[in-house]
């Protein structure tokens, strides 16, 4: 009977360390690591193969699991040690959660290998002692159900294993979102790109030229861009320094209507594109928000009315641009509404007077005080707020 106890104590501990790993496993690749994966692959291949994170989930899964059949299958840990036998998994599953991608976008896994090496010599020695040690257990006369000691034990094992994967694993915010977004775009959605990181305040200029591609596709360029917080320079939105890992730069030029032969400036190359009639309809958007972006307000207004016709009712001028609009008239002329022609067409009277509501509440604190930027905080989503963040 007691040999019984212990077979059937052996097996519920292995039926519940097995679920508790193969459901870590899959959804940390699934959910969290998957889209690193797809551009580590993507980038390590160069562009030849593509990473599905199902498919890619489950197969990643099963090999680990089979590594620790291996493994039990050569020490026979059991009892409160059974679950050593997941520790080269959880080392196995560290090392391609170890994604780093470069300034240069350079693509490196694993480069913490010289620890995961180190905690598997440590694992060794650990399995030779328990090894020594498994005859002087009292394990016979534990209790062995589900809810055992000794079960809390190995489960208490399992979560510092799952809690170092975590830590040596990429958890850089911005490059989770980057590598979301791609992933997002290379399958057409652009909502699921936007909407990546909408809450953080964390971003870098190709987080920014990949969000606002998303927003072009859709038509929201000038309405929602710096509702997201923005880094680089207005010639960031082009893939021209820097192009992306997954997503094909040519899908950003196509988009413009033509690809530049050599490096320029963004502002040579949309010249160039409207010069040879290739521009297509995103290019004025593009235009003007790189203007803002470089706070260039003299250069915004002066192609504002190229881009967008006086009579706009059918088509409203984005918010952005009105917001833009409105914060000029201000700096040139003092807040005293001068706009002219097309200009004054295009100017948006109430939120001019919201402007003016809100440079006289900001008027009532001191310069650069914890009230003005309480106050700024709450238009966090206007041009307004981008342009006083300089």
């Amino acid at each position: 009977m007691e040999g019984k106890n212990h077979q059937g104590g052996t097996l519920t501990t292995r039926i519940v360390c097995a679920v508790c790993f193969l459901a870590f496993s899959f959804l940390w690749l699934y959910w969290f690591q998957g889209d690193l994966l797809a551009v580590a692959q993507h980038a390590l291949s160069g562009g030849v193969t593509h990473y599905d994170r199902t498919v890619g989930a489950i197969i990643i899964t099963l090999v680990f699991f089979l590594l620790q059949l291996a493994v039990y299958g050569v020490t026979r840990l059991s009892r409160r040690t059974h679950a050593l036998t997941y520790v080269p998994s959880f080392l196995a599953l560290a090392f391609l959660s170890d994604i780093s991608i470069s300034a240069d976008n350079g693509v490196e896994v694993g480069h913490l290998w010289p620890l995961l090496v180190g905690v598997l010599v440590l694992w060794i020695g650990a399995v030779w002692l328990s090894k020594q040690l498994l005859p002087f257990s009292d394990g016979d006369k534990q209790p062995t159900g589900l809810f055992s000691g000794r079960t809390w034990i190995n489960l208490a094992q399992l979560a510092v294993m799952m809690l170092f994967v975590a830590a040596v694993g990429n958890t850089n915010a911005v490059e989770h979102f980057r590598a979301h977004a791609e992933t997002a775009l290379l399958r057409g959605d652009n909502r699921e790109a936007m909407r990546v990181g909408w809450e953080s305040y964390e971003t870098d200029p190709q987080l920014t030229m990949l969000r606002a591609f998303a927003l072009s596709r859709e038509g929201l360029l000038g309405e929602k861009l710096f509702c997201y917080p923005i880094a680089g320079s207005g010639a960031d939105l082009l893939p021209m320094r820097e192009a992306p890992l997954l997503l094909p730069a040519d899908s950003i030029w196509k988009h413009l209507g033509g690809k530049p032969g050599k490096p320029m400036s963004e502002k040579m190359f949309y010249k160039l594109l409207e010069h040879d009639s290739l521009a297509n309809p995103a290019v004025a958007d593009y235009v003007l928000c790189s203007r803002l972006i470089d706070r260039d307000l003299k250069g915004f207004v002066r192609l504002l009315p190229k881009y967008y016709e006086a009579n706009h009712q059918e088509a409203p001028l984005p918010r952005h641009y009105c917001e833009a609009l409105v914060l000029y008239d201000h700096l040139q002329h003092n807040g005293v509404p001068s706009f002219k022609g097309d200009l004054q067409s295009l100017a948006d009277e109430a939120l001019s007077q919201e402007y003016e509501q809100l440079q006289e509440l900001l008027a009532q604190y001191p310069e650069g005080s914890e009230q003005q930027l309480q106050l700024l905080e709450n238009y966090r989503n206007t041009y307004w707020y981008y342009y006083s963040k300089k």
